[in-house]
């Protein structure tokens, strides 16, 4: 049994996860941590600092301006930690990457396990169809997301961009009077109602154009990932890992 401190709880995700881990035998969330004090069934903790509770492993699925307070925790306690949250500055990426060193961590911008078999698909064609094809991204999420581009679109830019060769450049949405540059990829952000999550990568050439789509129809498919990926990282060393891991694993 995998004990799990779950940090965001009472968030959209978090109360997904909460839900899908009571009917999961290997898994239990033994305390949340949340501005919202609300009743759950384990005890939550307005800060990670004031938990008391012991655990396998972090799943973090808050904000970026709780990192710093996560990291003094997994450092005093020796936990593992399960970053989801999206939207980290570049320091804060870094001090991930540092923490990974002393700690089995985990970050991946998209925990959807169809995501990411999408991205190494991207691993392998990319470079094959750049030559002659433009490269597009369009994503869309709820109108309540707060960073733009997602972390996930982000995340597929630089799977393709690793594979190219020439010196590529992200553009933020089109607008003025400018003719597209090959080398460039258009990241385009889409806002609205309650959509959970659409990326769709656009390759278009002359007189034919191939689309890769993945939609989450529901944040289950986040929080099944997240499970897993906490699974994963049970009694795992010090590290670095991410969805690759877990699909491997898997298979």
């Amino acid at each position: 049994m995998v004990k799990i401190i779950l940090s965001g709880c009472n968030g959209r995700m978090g109360k997904v996860i909460s839900k899908l881990a009571n009917t999961i035998e290997d898994v239990s969330i033994v305390a949340g941590i949340d501005r919202n004090t609300e009743k759950s069934n384990y005890p939550i903790f307005a800060s990670i600092s004031d938990c008391n509770i012991s655990a396998d492993v972090i799943l973090d699925f808050s904000r970026p301006d709780a990192l710093d307070s996560l990291i003094e925790y997994g450092k005093e306690n020796n936990i593992g930690i399960v970053f989801c949250t999206t939207g980290y500055s570049d320091e804060q990426i870094k001090k991930i990457n540092d923490l990974s060193k002393i700690l089995p961590i985990f970050r991946s911008a998209n925990m959807s396990i169809g995501i990411n078999v999408v991205n190494n698909i991207l691993k392998n064609i990319s470079s094959l169809l750049y030559k002659n094809f433009d490269i597009e991204i369009v994503e869309k999420h709820h109108n309540q997301k707060v960073d733009s581009p997602s972390g996930t679109a982000i995340l597929l830019a630089d799977t393709i961009k690793d594979t190219i060769p020439d010196n590529i450049e992200f553009v933020n949405g089109r607008e003025g009077i400018k003719k597209r540059v090959h080398n460039e990829i258009g990241i385009h952000s889409i806002r609205g109602g309650s959509i959970v999550g659409e990326h769709e990568i656009l390759f278009a050439g002359q007189g034919e154009t191939i689309e890769i789509k993945h939609t989450a129809i529901s944040r289950e498919v986040f929080a099944i990932g997240a499970l897993k990926a906490c699974e994963f990282m049970y009694k795992k060393n010090a590290g670095l890992y991410n969805m690759d891991n877990v699909i491997s694993n898997d298979n």
